[in-house]
């Protein structure tokens, strides 16, 4: 039986940050893969649209979820992972976790892979920054200052000399400040009266 060629990716073991795998045989539908998780390791929390798995642990004594139920699993034992299925593998042991993956399906590409959880930031959907323009809790774009709580305390106040000539004046007020004008400009001071021969200030015709 002539064997299905492999992709470019299966020419060897292909390394990931929890151990690696290796792609064994590959067919219409199918696929095998030899998987092997270091100890201390674990996969992703992830699913696959097209494809189901089947893992039959060949040695050591991994930690199994598949949909939400976790079990730990011997060797000669098998798994099975349905399609749409979020499922993880882990090594909590001390000795390297080895497994020989079965996959089915019409697609069997590595990027059918949608992770939940990840332990070396390869999740889908993170966070985003936030946005630039903002400063810590303040709802207020960045370089723009807020408006004074006071409108009227940055407001310059009026000298107090144009206060006091602007009030009004009232008795002996009036007559020091228009005797005070009339020294200041000479031409509005007024002549004496002449006084007629005769008569006194006292004897005046009224």
């Amino acid at each position: 039986m002539r064997r299905a060629p492999l992709d470019a990716e299966a020419h060897g073991f292909v390394t990931r940050p929890w151990g690696g795998f290796e792609t064994i045989e590959e067919g219409p539908g199918y696929k095998v893969k030899r998987l092997v998780v270091e100890p201390g390791g674990r996969l992703s929390l992830q699913r696959h649209r097209l494809r189901a798995e089947s893992w039959i642990v060949v040695s050591g004594a991994p930690r199994v979820i598949v949909s939400g139920r976790a079990r730990r699993v011997q060797a000669r034992e098998m798994v099975t992972v349905p399609k749409g299925a979020w499922h993880r593998i882990e090594n909590r042991g001390r000795a390297q976790v080895v497994i020989i993956e079965v996959q089915h399906g019409p697609y069997l590409g590595e990027d059918d892979i949608i992770r939940r959880q990840d332990d070396y930031g390869r999740a889908d959907g993170a966070e985003s920054p936030p946005r630039r323009g903002t400063t810590g809790r303040s709802s207020t774009p960045a370089g723009r200052r807020r408006p004074p709580r006071n409108p009227g305390a940055g407001a310059a106040r009026p000298d107090r000399a144009l206060v006091a000539s602007s009030a009004p004046l009232h008795g002996r007020d009036r007559i020091v400040r228009g005797r005070r004008s009339a020294l200041g400009n000479p031409s509005r001071v007024s002549a004496p009266r002449a006084v007629s021969a005769g008569r006194t200030p006292g004897n005046q015709v009224r």
